[in-house]
């Protein structure tokens, strides 16, 4: 779960965090410009997103990040 932003260049933020059994926690900040093999599945996993907005993640299927 987490939160991300695209800056106004289409590059995406997504600041992610995870809890595991007892106090196991991570807290990660992925950067990916939009020539990241990656990003057109992030982006289509977001949903609506603009430039300068902001979208909640959700846990990622298997094999998009």
């Amino acid at each position: 779960m987490g939160s991300a932003h695209m800056r106004l260049d289409g590059t995406l933020e997504l600041r992610m965090s995870a809890r595991g059994p007892g106090a196991i926690a991570g807290e990660a900040l992925f950067i990916l410009k939009p020539d990241h093999p990656r990003y057109d599945g992030v982006r289509d996993h977001l949903g609506p997103i603009e430039p300068g907005g902001y979208a909640r993640v959700m846990p990622f299927p298997p094999g998009v990040f």
